[in-house]
């Protein structure tokens, strides 16, 4: 038993190596200019023409990390150093990072960020503002044009992406202004135009620049009192970003004023209609605008379902989440059997501990992640090595000592008459007759964290959640299941073996 604990512990340390590899790396790895994006599609095009207009005209080298999440998880990760700049606009650094009450200008927002370190810079030349739409038919039919006149509907239903429910410029704000008194139903963003599509709701809260306004043909209602800021896309970045990356921020400033509002929609098109990838759209703009030279890629434009599923990314994406989740687990594994060891005698501790751990069970992994970004002053497989781990605790533990409670007094007390020591009762006796319900918790573990492993794409660290978060941020079904499926064989594949080593400790055991 303890040359197994040893080999659990060498297997555990060995695992943890790749995370303290990439933390050093991301420490030390100051010439590559980071840039990040939020969850959405329009964010995911400019994060790709920013990095393409600095490596093709800067010879700088660049990595996006794709969809960190929303604003809160990306400004964490700009504060953390763990990207450098990402595109953002005018009324949410006003609004959600400043907390100003009213709009605020190019100059008063860069005195603002100055103290911060921050800086806000490139105008790329459109305002995607937020507004309300619906059905353009039912809005015909209710002579429904403006935000006023919707106040006055309390039966229609409305369905508000989570962000908009919770941002200071959002719903909160609106429905004091206007008087709203709905109760609106808070969903993702993406999946909203499914929903007003299938007539599920009927007043949905959109970007002006969204594609789907004119796919879907919806009315977008007027602001006729004015409640939303500009929101003006820009880049905001860390102050030291200029010094360190003088010729890409150059290549950079060529951008400003070089994408208007139908452009954008264009874009958006593309990626969210045409299923066309955001590398290739970026690139296309930036040829056609001259910014810069032909960029190579290796995919392809339209994709479909099989090439989704099976397309290059799918090694790496299987590679990072089977190394959360074994990391994660074993880490979990060697914490919670030695603590529910020591717990196990005493009643009150016990259900302290094992409280604690519940509780954690019950913090929503998102705002966990963005908790653990502050921090750790950094995004990627760190933090969600950490969240996985602590939601694989109370399964171990739990059964650790439910199995140990399944060990009668009576074989106990025959140790004891044999003269064997506490230890020795631990390890020969009450582990080995507790083995198969510690599988059994570390079975349930290993479960919830293959599915709560796609929470990693949210803030950099990879996994099937790339492809489940882009997905829904192009409301693409079949990029969706690209990421279920293989998520799913996975957990497959793990109970079977689980099941597998169940058999064999039980068949060991009954030999005995």
């Amino acid at each position: 038993m303890v040359r197994k604990f040893a080999i659990l512990i060498l297997v555990s340390v060995f695992s943890v190596l790749p995370l303290v590899a990439e933390t050093v790396h991301a420490q030390q790895n100051s010439n590559v200019l980071k840039i990040g994006s939020k969850r959405f599609t329009e964010s995911y095009i400019l994060a790709e023409v920013l990095a393409q207009q600095a490596k093709m005209s800067s010879n700088t080298e660049t990595k996006v990390l794709q969809g960190l999440g929303n604003t809160a998880i990306v400004y964490a990760a700009l504060r953390a150093g763990s990207i450098d700049l990402y595109p953002e606009y005018a009324g949410t650094i006003a609004q959600e990072i400043l907390k100003s009450a009213t709009p605020l200008s190019l100059e008063e927002l860069n005195s603002a960020l100055a103290p911060l370190g921050f800086g806000v810079a490139i105008p790329l030349g459109f305002n995607n503002g937020y507004a309300l739409a619906m059905r353009s038919a039912d809005a015909g039919k209710m002579n429904l044009n403006m935000l006023s006149e919707l106040a006055k509907k309390p039966d229609l239903r409305l369905g508000l992406s989570n962000e908009f429910m919770g941002r200071a410029d959002g719903w909160k704000g609106l429905a004091a202004r206007y008087g709203f008194t709905q109760s609106p139903t808070s969903l993702d963003h993406g999946l909203a135009f499914t929903a007003i599509e299938k007539n599920q709701i009927d007043v949905i809260d959109i970007y002006t620049t969204d594609a789907q306004i004119g796919h879907l043909d919806l009315r977008v209602l007027d602001d006729d009192l004015n409640y939303f800021p500009r929101y003006d896309a820009v880049v905001l970045y860390r102050l030291d970003v200029p010094k360190r990356f003088p010729d890409a921020w150059a290549a950079l400033q060529k951008l400003g004023g070089t994408i208007d509002a139908p452009a954008m929609i264009a874009m958006n098109a593309r990626a969210e209609i045409d299923s066309v990838a955001f590398d290739i759209i970026a690139r296309d703009h930036l040829v056609k605008a001259g910014g810069a030279p032909q960029v190579p890629s290796t995919k392809t434009g339209e994709r479909g379902f099989w090439v989704k599923l099976l397309g290059g990314d799918l090694t790496r994406l299987t590679a990072q989440h089977v190394w959360l989740v074994l990391a994660s687990v074993l880490i979990a594994t060697l914490i919670a059997i030695p603590l529910a060891v020591i717990i196990f005698p005493y009643t009150r501790l016990r259900s302290l501990v094992l409280g604690a751990a519940g509780l954690l069970q019950t913090v929503p992994s998102l705002a966990l992640l963005a908790v653990l970004i502050s921090l750790m002053g950094v995004i990627g497989s760190v933090p969600a090595l950490v969240a996985l781990t602590l939601y694989a605790l109370l399964p171990i533990m739990r059964n650790t000592c439910a199995g140990l409670s399944e060990v009668s007094d009576g074989l106990r007390q025959a140790g004891k008459a044999l003269g064997m020591s506490a230890r020795d009762i631990l390890t020969q006796i009450e582990l080995p007759l507790a083995l198969p319900t510690i599988i059994a918790g570390v079975r349930t573990a290993t479960a919830i964290a293959i599915g709560t492993a796609t929470i990693a794409a949210f803030i950099g660290a990879g996994g099937y959640g790339e492809r489940i978060v882009t997905g829904l941020a192009l409301n693409d079904r079949q990029l969706l299941l690209a990421g279920a499926i293989p998520a799913a064989l996975l957990a497959l594949v793990s109970e079977i073996l689980f099941e597998w080593l169940e058999r064999v400790v039980r068949r060991r055991q009954g030999g005995k």
